[in-house]
């Protein structure tokens, strides 16, 4: 006998919102992941500002399956639009 597979429905919760990061700052521990988000700004070659909006826990072992999820959709992506390098932008200095 083969087990159904569930059927899964997608909501939004009433507070649920999208938004931009180009900053990703992740701490780990024993029990959890976080994964602040954020947006770079730089008014001048000595002046970042990383604000942060976003934090989120998640378990190790849904880490571990983002990090697949994000492999197999870097991978489609490099293969459909190219390698994806990671130089910094001209004037920023770095990557996050």
């Amino acid at each position: 006998m083969t087990p159904t597979q569930p059927r899964i429905v997608l909501e939004r919760a009433p507070d649920y919102r999208e938004g931009y990061a180009n900053s990703v700052q992740i701490r780990a521990n024993l029990w959890d992941f976080f994964l602040m988000f954020g947006q770079i700004s730089q008014s001048a070659p000595d002046n970042v500002q990383i604000r942060n909006f976003q934090g989120i826990y998640i378990s190790p072992q849904q880490a571990k399956a983002l990090l697949n999820v994000l492999q197999q959709n870097v991978t489609q992506y490099e293969s459909a639009f190219g390698e994806i390098r990671l130089e910094p932008k001209a004037g920023s200095g770095f990557v996050q």
